[in-house]
Formats: C-alpha cells, structure tokens, sequence
C-alpha cells in the first residue's frame, strides 16, 4: 500500500482504500471503477493487496459486468448499496425522481484524505478538536494539521439522477474506532426525494475466527427496566431493533453488536455500531443464503421522507464503528475512551460534578419554599452541594394534567419567585439546579390556549394524550425562539447551576402546520434536529451550565445526547439491585460518568425493596452520584452514611470518571454476586466494587480474578468500604486491623498473581452487602 496520510492509505493503482487504527484494520475496493466494495474489517493486519478476495452470489441475481461474471449485485459485499439495481438485501439509499422511479445506482467517482474531521451542521458529532458549544459545524477541526484523526471521503454518484453520495470515515486511532456518515447532494436538475439514507452498513462473514456463527448482541428494556442485554443467533433473513416513536427509546439501544458465541468480557469477537442519533433509528442484521450477514444503521425508513430540490443537501446521522477480537471489555472501553474524549462538550466533561440532591422522590408536587430549603440545609450538613427542584414548581402544577408550556413560577408555592429560593441557597452555600419539560404542552395550559396549532396533532381529529400531555412542535422555528426566550429568563432569574431536561412521552397524530403535506414526512427528523438546536442555543448562552437529560428515565439515553450533556438519568428505578443490572447494561456502551446514577429511600418507589443504605451509595458510585430522597425524614445513622459516603465520592470519583471500566463478574450471569472496577489509565490504582447480591446457606467464598492492572507491578488492596460496618474506616477481608485511621491491607501481590490466582472475598451474611476494595501500586523503596 501507498500511504497517503496518517492511518489512511491507497494502494498504488488507487483502487483499494485501507484505514487503519491502533488495533484495526477496515478495507475497500473500487471493482473494475465501478462500484466501492467492503473487503474486511477486522484485526489489524499487515499492509498486503486484497484484490484476491471475491465473492461470488447466486446465478439468478443480475449482473452488471458483462465482461466476467464475478459482479454479482445480489452478493457482493457493497459499502453503500443502492436501491433497485439487483441487491435483494437490505439497502442503504433509496431516492425517487420526477418520474416516480426509485432505483438508486451509485457508482465510484473520486476520493479524498484530509486531517481532522469536520463536523455536522445541526447534528451530534465525533470531533477531532475540542469545539465547545456554538461553533461553526462546517470547518470546526477540518483544518487540523497535528490532529491525529484523518478523514476519509468516497464520493459515489448516481449519474441518471444527479444524486451525489460523500461517504465519510475519520479513523480514531487510540480509540480504535471509526466513525461514518452520509452526506447526500442533489446534483441533478429535478428534485428528488429521499426515502430511506442510512448511515453506515457492514457486508461481512458470518463466521467469527473459530468457525462458529455470529450472534446478535442488543439491549432492550422499558420503562424502568433499560438495558438488558440480549443474545439471540442471527437466522436467515432479517432481524431489526428499531424505535418509530419520536425519540431513540427505552425498548432498544439504538446499538447494534455481532458477536462471537459466548463472548466473555475478555474473549471472543465483537463488531459494534451506534448511531450518535435520538430520534426514530434502525439497526439491523440480514443473513444471506450464502452466510454473509449485512448490518446497517440509521434513521429508521418508516415515516422518513426528505425533500431534496437541485443543489441542497442532506446530512445523515453519525454512526460509530469498533471492533474487538479481546471480548466485551476492550469494546466499551474504546466506547467510553471515544465518547469522554471526542464527544463529550462544556465545562463538566473531564471535572467532577456537583453532588446534588433532587426532591422528586421526596415530596412530588407537594413542596413549597421552606420545605425545599430544609431538604437544603441538612442535605448541606452532610456535604451535599446542590439542590434540584424538580417538577411542579411552575404554572397551577399540582400534578401532572396541567401546566407543561407555562413557565412561570408557581408563587403559591414559591412566594419571591426563583430569585428568593435561588438567594437563600446561595447564602447557604448550596447551588441551585432546576427541572423542565420543553418539548411538551399540556391541553390545559395558556400556551396551549394561545397557540394550539404548537402541538403535534392532526388538524380536526382528536388527538392521543400520555402523562396528560402533548408534543410541542419543535421542529418549528417560532416554537423553539419562544422556548429559548423562556429557558433564558429562567436561568438569568437567579444563579441556576444545572438543569433536567426531561421528556416524558412517545409520539402520536403526527402532523405539522410548519410544513406542507408532500414534507410531512420530515417532521420527526425535523423535531429531533429542533431538539439540538435548543439544547446548542442554550448551552451557547450558558455554557457553565451542567445540563441532565433524562426521558421517563433513560427513554433518550444515546450518544447524541451525550453531545450536549455530559450525563443522561439512566432509570427512574432507583432501587440500587435493579440498578446493578441497569448500570452494567449501560456501562458496557457508555462511560461512568455518564450515568446519572442517585441514593434513594426504602422501601423503593418503584420496587418495594429495601437495600442497606451504604450498598446503596456504593451502586450510585458507579456512575453521577447524587441522592432522591426527603433527607429530613431519615434516621440520624442514614445522615452519617450520607457524610461517609460524600467522602468516598470526594476520593474516587477522578478514578471513577476517568478510569478504564473492568467487569470481574456479572449478577446476570451467575445469579449471586456483582463485582467490577476501574482503573486509573497508569494503572497505579482501581477502585474495586464487590456486591454480594443474594445470600443462600453455605454460601461459598468468591475468588475473582482481578483484570485490569500491570501485570508487572505490585500492588497493595485495602478495603476502604464495607456496608455491614458503614462506620468503620475499613477492614481487611482476613486481617487484623492496623493503625485506628489506616486500613490494614488484605494483601500484597503483583497485579498477574491478582489476575491468575485471584482475590479471596469472603461471603457476607445477608442480601445485598457490598465492599469497595482500593488497589494501589507499592512503589519501590
């Protein structure tokens, strides 16, 4: 191979294209100058010609060389198939002419390799250079030379239709990642509309490296039940996890994982694609006769239209690509390293939060000034920092069937305004966060009653209610100027630090006033492009503000979000066993500091459970920390854990934030114990999380393998968190304690002998203990 620039490179006929990253390699082909063919993607490998590879397809599928029969539309292996040319598969592009027809025959026209990657106007994106909030999407990055992340563009063409196709691929080297998109030009001189663009799609074997069939890995859930992970063999035909309901959903992840039969945390292949995207998505898998699979993402084709007249352009969403021949592991661990380090935006990305404290679960709707201000001042007492006032602070809120659009504030309820309650924190030494529901109006609101053509609902039929509410039509521009000017006020009101952006129902009735009735098929993906736009104007304006997404809990939690905060609300179920299994499922895609993640009282609100309170606390370690409770109601000794536990957040959430996430061993799987840890990027140090699930008579030690650290240095373990002695500084698992302040260590051993012979942890009595090892190196004398 040539190389051309950085990880990306072309052959020296310039029909083959190699990206490389540090452990990957993704190679095409441009057959016969032709069409852009996929040939591998897969572990890194030398830099040899691949041209001897072919695929050969059924003889009844048409062919398009005449010369030799080698082209067979119906199998080979495309990079971006076209709609009605002969592929029976699933395709990529399907774009209808003045004529009605819809075949869509892209063929190779040219290439080139930049450094750094632009971004995408009006969408969520990968970034090669830090681009904070309101910067110009077209050039931000494109220009750097010491970048890196190269950039990769094939422009395909369909010549009949004028219909040009920039396929993009920037390489992540470190991250081992790549990311794709789509940008779609009418070049022609009609119109064209545009029924389906996906972002990326994968034409591979269906055999992992053994020989064995690929299976489909994807997490599916509901409401306060998110991210259970699904195993299932990939059958013949198709198999789609998608969300047609306005927002990317709690039912599917908007992830798509082909994997080797029981693939471990460290073993076995895993190909991954994920769509930065939060509105309708498909991911899916299609099987051939002759075993390839073919796997695509992108804005789900059902209800999609786009309009395209001569000379605009389309920009599909992002998806991001990685491969792991080393197991789930390494997988979300080049997932989190992408999006902590390339995604992630404001003044919270790489510093600690502020420990907050929401009154939902404490009192719903019914809270005025002085209760809110005595939840403030105990939670400050034991080292909470801020206080959230969530829903039912504005309008006649008093419970959910009226209100939503009306944000003014409710003065029965909070005599001064937000000015007041804002002013009493603030001399307590407390920070103020806030809850909205922009996107949605209730039928029982003046701004209903002023604008009821702002709500998504078809014109003379009644429409659906969910939570008692309607979907404001952001996808309008006047909606979103009056939603800005609002949010505005509202945060210049008083020193509002955080805000909960929620959004609580799926849609239904789609129609817009905003377009005509041949674009009415635009309106979903207008509304999600409307939601950045909100959420990018606000943060231009407050870009100190830290702001937490949340849809019924984690209904929108994806990458796309992610790009404007920095943590989404993983569940309204916060009873912390539902949540070992939750936050497993979410950190296997997203990193810790991602997950919103709080203590709550017992018995649960959801469940009924009652967990220890300190095992409690160490659950939400993993992820935002924070607590949902009524702090004045609680036992003196529940105040103490607080205090304890706020000084464990204090020590370990740098580590916790920023460190590598190893998995040791899964409730799921084996039905008693939870153990994983994270460990700083030097591998000095790991913060070791043991939950003993379920209790059963003569219940066994745990040896656990403990992965993650230098094989080569030693390493000193010390307990630092026991939830049957919450009180205690710590105890070591089989030694006598040491100095009164300082734990004794459990052992001493270099990290192979914790890898290969384990850690003894000894059985708790009782469900739902835990213990927080920390693990740091012994440096030579």
């Amino acid at each position: 191979m040539q190389r051309i620039l950085g990880n990306i490179s072309v052959n020296g006929r310039g029909d083959q294209f190699r990206i490389d990253t540090r452990n990957t390699s993704y190679v095409m082909e441009i057959k016969d100058g032709l069409y852009l063919g996929h040939f591998y993607y897969g572990a890194r490998l030398p830099e040899d010609d691949m041209s001897y590879k072919e695929v050969f397809a059924p003889s009844m599928s048409p062919v398009k060389n005449k010369r030799e029969l080698v082209i067979f539309m119906d199998g080979y292996r495309f990079e971006y198939p076209g709609w009605g040319t002969g592929d029976s598969r699933e395709t990529a592009i399907c774009a209808e002419d003045a004529l009605g027809t819809t075949r869509t025959n892209l063929l190779y026209q040219t290439y080139r390799i930049s450094s750094g990657k632009a971004l995408l106007p009006g969408l969520p994106s990968t970034f090669a250079v830090y681009p904070g909030f309101g910067g110009d999407a077209s050039t931000a990055g494109s220009d750097a030379e010491e970048s890196e992340v190269k950039t990769l563009e094939i422009d395909l063409k369909d010549s009949d239709t004028g219909l040009l196709v920039t396929l993009r691929y920037s390489a992540f080297e470190e991250c081992d990642v790549i990311a794709r998109s789509v940008v779609v030009k009418n070049e022609g001189k009609e119109k064209l509309k545009l029924h389906r663009v996906l972002s990326a799609v994968l034409d591979m074997p269906g055999r992992d490296l053994s020989g064995r069939p690929f299976e489909l890995m994807t997490f599916q859930g509901t409401w306060a039940r998110e991210f259970t992970r699904d195993v299932r063999a990939i059958g013949y035909g198709t198999t789609a996890v998608c969300s047609i309901y306005g927002k990317s959903g709690n039912r599917m992840q908007n992830y798509l994982g082909v994997v080797s039969p029981g693939i471990t945390q460290d073993s076995g292949e895993v190909y991954a694609m994920q769509l930065l995207y939060s509105g309708n998505f498909r991911s899916m898998v299609e099987k051939a006769p002759n075993e390839d699979i073919r796997c695509s993402i992108g804005i789900h084709p059902e209800g999609f239209t786009w309009e395209l007249a001569p000379g605009e352009v389309f920009y599909s969403p992002e998806a991001i690509m990685t491969y792991s021949d080393q197991g789930l592991g390494r997988m979300s661990r080049n997932l989190h390293d992408l999006y902590r380090g390339h995604l992630i935006r404001g003044k919270y990305r790489s510093m600690k939060r502020p420990i907050l404290i929401n009154n939902w679960e404490a009192t719903y709707f019914n809270f005025d000034t002085e209760k809110l201000l005595s939840i403030a001042k105990q939670a400050k007492e034991c080292g909470i920092e801020m206080l959230v006032m969530d829903d039912g602070w504005f309008g006649k809120r008093n419970d959910d069937t009226t209100s939503l659009g009306d944000w003014t504030v409710n003065e029965e309820k909070l005599p001064g305004g937000l000015e007041r309650l804002g002013s009493e924190l603030r001399a307590m030494g407390m920070k103020f966060g806030i809850w909205v529901e922009p996107e949605m109006v209730s039928p029982d609101s003046d701004l209903f009653r002023t604008h009821p053509d702002w709500a998504i609902a078809i014109p003379g039929r009644e429409p659906a209610l969910s939570r008692q509410q309607l979907v404001l039509d952001v996808s309008r521009e006047d909606v979103r100027d009056y939603l800005v000017d609002v949010l505005t006020k509202i945060l210049r009101s008083t020193d509002i630090a955080y805000m909960k952006w929620d959004m609580n129902r799926h849609f239904s009735d789609l129609y817009t006033a905003g377009l005509p009735a041949e674009k009415q098929g635009e309106l979903q993906h207008r509304f999600t492009l409307g939601v950045y736009d909100l959420q990018e104007r606000l943060l231009t304006a407050f870009p100190d503000l830290l702001l937490e997404n949340c849809s019924s809990g984690g209904a929108r939690f994806d990458p796309g979000m992610l790009y404007y905060s920095p943590q989404i609300w993983t569940s309204d179920d916060t009873d912390a066993y539902e949540r070992i299994r939750i936050q497993e499922g979410a950190a296997t895609l997203y990193p810790l500091s991602a997950l919103g993640a709080h203590v709550s009282i017992c018995p649960n609100h959801v469940t009924g459970r009652t967990v220890p309170f300190m095992t409690r606390g160490h659950v939400a370690l993993a992820g935002t920390f924070g607590y949902e409770l009524d702090i004045t109601s609680i036992p003196e000794e529940e105040h103490r854990m607080i205090t304890r536990q706020v000084e464990l957040f204090h020590q370990y959430n740098d580590l916790v934030r920023e460190g590598d996430y190893y998995r040791m061993a899964s409730f799921r799987d084996n039905g008693f114990y939870d153990c994983y840890g994270v460990v700083s990027k030097d591998k000095s140090e790991m913060l070791l999380t043991f939950i003993h699930v379920m209790n059963q008579p003569c219940m066994p030690n745990r040896l656990l393998h403990i992965r993650g650290l230098d094989p080569e240095k030693k390493y000193e373990v010390k307990v630092v968190s026991d939830s049957t002695e919450p009180f205690a500084d710590a105890k070591g698992d089989s030694a006598s304690r040491g100095n009164a302040n300082e734990p004794a260590p459990v052992c001493i051993a270099h990290g192979a002998t914790l890898e290969k012979s384990g850690l003894l942890i000894s059985c708790r009595y009782g469900d739902f203990q835990s213990v927080l090892y920390h693990i740091t190196e012994v440096k030579d004398s």
